[in-house]
């Protein structure tokens, strides 16, 4: 009995010892830098996927060494339950405890798409198939005017389609937010009277300036010419009407050279220098800046505004003094030109502006 009695503590404590030996390795193995790799690994949990499959795929990558502890140590921290699906980016040599916290705070890798304003429907569609991570294809044009710039995350293998659905459900919500806002189907006072003519004018204001203490002016300029029934002579939709807002010019401007007498004359609805009134529809895709500023537009009695030469643009309340700014930007453009060619003045006819 008492050699019994001796074996059985010799055999506790060798497993004692075994046990905490191993608890001291385990936990070595569990916080000890991972195995390290040139450029960060991508891993995806998909969703339904459980700790087990979490860990054999994360081994089966090569991210992790021991799957047993990693699903131990979930267990032991009641964490289980807690992983999150999605794409990860984990770095070079991160332990096996710092790859467990990041699927349980979920801290995704992030895949953005930036969509600029002002960008047409044709050209927006270009940049998000031009995204190699995305999948499927566009099967048609949104209309203009449909989709709200901004910038979009997105996951691998994402369709097309979706982030173009989610455009379009970002620039219907707010444009309801800006509406509700400024009450815009209530307003007696008010010369726009339909979500399309809003948005056709937030294009025009939105391809006119990127200055943003410009905008409300501009489209107070705008309704002005609209109340008093003159043609609002925009260049940005007789563009419109030569490309159809299908450039293809390799970034060299929408037409790839500058606006022509000539391409005045063209018969087109979209052409503001023929036709009195709004284009028919919007001309690009305006930010949610533009929008604001139909629906606020600065109180004025502008009625013109021609380029300044510093990005910006001058405002006259008569023709004479507005034909004297387009005199000095006739200058300055010169001037600019002769800087940029050596050249004494253009080679091409000038616009009149």
């Amino acid at each position: 009995m008492r050699f019994f009695l001796g074996f059985l503590v010799y055999a506790m404590t060798i497993g004692f010892l075994l046990i905490v030996g191993g608890g001291v390795w385990a936990f070595h193995e569990f916080t000890k830098p991972g195995p390290a790799h040139m450029a960060p690994a991508f891993f995806t949990a998909e969703r339904g996927m459980g700790a087990q499959s979490i860990a054999q795929q994360l081994h089966a990558q090569g991210l992790i060494n021991h799957p047993l502890i990693f699903t131990a140590a979930l267990a032991i921290t009641g964490q289980q339950n807690q992983l999150k699906a999605g794409e990860y980016e984990i770095a070079s040599g991160l332990s096996m405890k710092q790859i467990m916290d990041q699927i349980v705070r979920g801290d995704t890798f992030r895949r953005q798409i930036t969509i600029p304003e002002g960008l047409t429907s044709f050209e927006i569609v270009a940049i998000i198939k031009s995204v190699p991570a995305l999948s499927g294809d566009v099967a048609s044009l949104p209309a203009e005017g449909s989709l709200l710039p901004q910038t979009y995350d997105y996951q691998k293998d994402e369709a097309r389609s979706a982030i173009i659905e989610r455009m379009k459900g970002a620039m219907t919500k707010e444009y309801d937010t800006l509406c509700q806002k400024y009450n815009c189907t209530q307003r007696s006072d008010f010369i726009l009277k339909s979500k399309n003519d809003i948005m056709t004018l937030a294009s025009l204001v939105e391809k006119e300036t990127g200055i943003a203490s410009e905008r409300a002016r501009i489209a107070g300029v705008f309704l002005n010419r609209l109340k008093a029934g003159i043609p609002l002579q925009t260049d940005p939709s007789v563009i419109y009407a030569l490309t159809q807002g299908k450039p293809e010019n390799k970034g060299q401007g929408p037409l790839g050279r500058r606006l022509l007498l000539k391409d005045l004359e063209i018969d087109s609805p979209y052409n503001t220098y023929r036709y009195a009134g709004l284009p028919p529809g919007p001309i690009a895709n305006p930010g949610a800046a533009a929008i604001e500023a139909v629906l606020n537009p600065e109180q004025h009695d502008l009625l013109y505004f021609v380029a300044d030469g510093s990005g910006g643009h001058v405002f006259a309340k008569t023709l004479e003094e507005h034909n004297k700014n387009v005199a000095q930007w006739r200058k300055i453009r010169k001037t600019l030109t002769q800087t940029k060619s050596g050249a004494g003045s253009p080679a091409s006819e000038p616009k009149a502006d």
